[in-house]
């Protein structure tokens, strides 16, 4: 089963020793925006790759052709 990247964040979040508010707040942004997105499971790629920046984490996404292997 894939995790959901709201599950992959809380897990990231507990590696670092990090709450919801501390993260909310090196990005600049309420608890309450971050939970909401959180609760919705709802991140565009660019949050994505911000939140990963100030978690000291990278972020890596392949597109593979399932017919030809090829990956973008």
């Amino acid at each position: 089963m894939q995790l959901s990247f709201e599950e992959k964040l809380r897990i990231i979040l507990r590696r670092r020793n990090m709450s919801v508010n501390d993260l909310a707040d090196a990005l600049g942004t309420s608890r309450q925006n971050l939970s909401n997105k959180l609760s919705r499971d709802n991140f565009r790629e660019q949050e994505i790759i911000e939140i990963l920046e100030v978690l000291n984490c990278t972020y890596k996404t392949t597109i593979i052709f399932n017919d030809t292997g090829e990956e973008l």
